[in-house]
């Protein structure tokens, strides 16, 4: 079983009232939003949506040491609230901390928790949070979800202000894609709020509850697309404003004044970038058009994340430079050693500068200066009659028709092409051993950038960790359908810093599975970056090539690649 880093699962939220900074920290730790020792229940708005009344179930009276499936050891209660517990735990398994959230089996919202989150797991989309484990048993369900130590809510980055243009940019692009793609699986989640929102320590966003947030807490919707689309928007509206786009305070947050409605972030904050503060604008404003611009509401994630896509991007800032301070010659001043400095006299001192050397007027000067000219006429008449007589001499040795006699057609002084060629087809894709997501070896040729074969998240080694499994690393093969000439690829990898090498089978070779039986080496192994484009000198004949991965780069708390297209190149035989 791969090892994943792990994280809590946010499933409380803010009260109303504004938390301090070290308050929002200590939710960032535990990965969930707790005030003063209880689970914050907040006034979320739910304009499309229902809300099932509390179960009248007590949580599981559990303590720590309490051990789960002899496995999950109970470390920390960090929630308990509406009949279900959540935990910090520790995985004695794979030696890693995990989440648990824990409810009566017969509690009225578990068999929606169990099956949210079975649903949220099959999603498999690194940009959530993932779901470990979902199981029902001695009467009690308890659902096993990451923790990641690395990660910062964004309660915690508002806390200390509004964020910067180019990271509120990337928080409603990452996140809107993100929503896009589980609602095109049938998943939402209903309780898209700050604390659910974390930032990596790469800088990435990531979200955390999907589906099981709301099954906890019996929330439903009949438009679930348009609720998440305006939870995203007030969200870019309040990393632009440090303000919740709604009368009542929330999160940590201050609303906006009563009695005046939604107002646009500039009115609200000076220096809001305008493009961002419309788009939030454009997603909470969801019955039509907003004042400002004359677009339609974005009402779908997927609507959002176009209309993100045809802003124009947003730079990172560029990296303040402090200039070196002006270099200063110090001289020797004979006999000052061991006396006073006057007042207002400093003991540097700057260096006279020299003046010119006075131009040549001299008798002697004039002729140097007509000599050197004298010189210069006679070099370059010379050169232009020796060019001259080469152009005759290249003119007599032309045939009648026109073209030179010392260069024949077909012989080696013909241009040749020796680029890599074309894209050759590709007609089938799998990886190798198998074990290591095998259904996504497809988005590695679907033409699409942003779909990738993308590995399990490891512990502790890079060598996809150390699985007897996968002793040779993992990868992609390619099959051709048929024997033809390879001259080259053109490969964008998942992630930089992957050690890769890419083989190519013996043109007799008949269905690889294993690294030995790719006897033919187009790359040495070795680190490489995003893009992977090897050009070879001479082709080589071959059915099945292997793009072979046997270390990953760190991610989080643990290791994580993968492939996002793979072109083959090649000339028509």
């Amino acid at each position: 079983m791969a090892e994943r880093s792990t994280a809590a699962v946010d499933v409380a939220d803010n009260d109303g009232d504004e938390p301090s900074a070290a308050q929002a920290a200590k939710a960032t730790s535990d990965g969930v939003d707790t005030q003063n020792g209880r689970a914050a229940d907040g006034p979320m708005p739910e304009k499309d949506g229902e809300r099932t009344n509390t179960a009248s179930t007590a949580a599981p009276e559990l303590h720590s040491g309490h051990k789960l499936a002899r496995r999950y050891r109970l470390e920390e209660c960090v929630t308990r609230v509406d009949g279900f517990s959540s935990w910090r735990a520790m995985d004695e398994k794979l030696r890693r901390a995990v989440g648990v959230h824990l409810m009566p089996a017969d509690h009225s919202r578990a068999r929606s928790v169990l099956a949210a989150a079975r649903s949220s797991a099959l999603l498999g989309d690194p940009r959530f949070v993932q779901v470990l484990d979902a199981v029902e048993e001695n009467d009690l369900v308890y659902v096993v979800h990451e923790w990641l130590p690395d990660a910062t809510e964004l309660t915690a980055l508002l806390a200390a202000g509004p964020l910067e243009a180019h990271e509120a940019y990337q928080l409603v692009s990452q996140v809107s894609q993100a929503m896009a793609a589980a609602h095109r699986e049938g998943l939402a989640h209903l309780r898209l709020t700050p604390s659910a929102i974390l930032r990596t320590s790469t800088g990435q966003w990531r979200i955390r509850g999907l589906a099981v947030n709301a099954a906890l807490r019996g929330i439903t919707s009949e438009t679930p697309q348009r609720a998440d689309t305006e939870a995203i928007g007030a969200l870019l509206y309040a990393a632009l404003t440090q303000r919740w786009p709604y009368e009542s305070d929330a999160y940590g947050l201050a609303g906006l004044p009563k009695g005046v409605g939604l107002i646009a972030p500039d009115q609200v904050r000076a220096g809001v970038h305008r493009g961002l503060g419309e788009l939030a604008m454009r997603a909470l404003a969801n019955d039509g058009a907003t004042a400002s611009r004359q677009e339609p509401a974005c009402t779908t994630p997927e609507e959002l994340s176009k209309a993100v896509a045809a802003m124009p991007r947003i730079r990172p800032p560029e990296p303040a430079f402090t200039a070196p301070p002006e270099y200063q010659h110090t001289t020797y001043q004979q006999g000052s050693y061991g006396r006073t400095t006057p007042p207002g006299v400093t003991t540097v001192q700057s260096l006279p500068v020299a003046p010119p050397p006075p131009p040549l007027q001299s008798r002697t000067g004039r002729a140097l200066k007509w000599g050197v000219a004298a010189l210069l006429i006679a070099a370059l008449g010379l050169g232009s009659w020796q060019l001259a007589d080469t152009l005759l001499e290249r003119g007599t040795q032309k045939g009648n028709s026109g073209t030179s006699n010392n260069t024949k057609p077909g012989t080696d002084d013909d241009p040749k092409d020796t680029g890599p060629g074309e894209p050759l087809k590709i007609q089938d894709v799998s990886v190798l051993g198998g074990s290591v997501k095998p259904a996504l070896a497809p988005k590695t040729i679907d033409g699409d950038h942003e779909s990738a074969w993308i590995t399990p998240e490891y512990y502790n080694y890079a060598n996809f960790g150390r699985l007897e499994q996968e002793n040779d690393g993992s990868g992609i093969i390619v099959d051709l359908g048929e024997v033809r000439d390879v001259s080259g690829l053109d490969v964008d990898m998942y992630v930089a810093g992957q050690t890769v090498e890419v083989l190519a089978a013996a043109p007799e070779a008949g269905n690889p599975g294993s690294v030995a039986a790719f006897t033919q080496r187009i790359t040495k192994l070795e680190r490489t970056d995003k893009k992977l484009q090897p050009t070879l000198e001479k082709p080589i004949r071959t059915r099945y090539v292997l793009i072979h991965v046997t270390e990953l780069p760190a991610s989080g708390g643990g290791y994580r690649g993968g492939i996002s297209e793979i072109k083959v190149l090649g000339h028509a035989s």
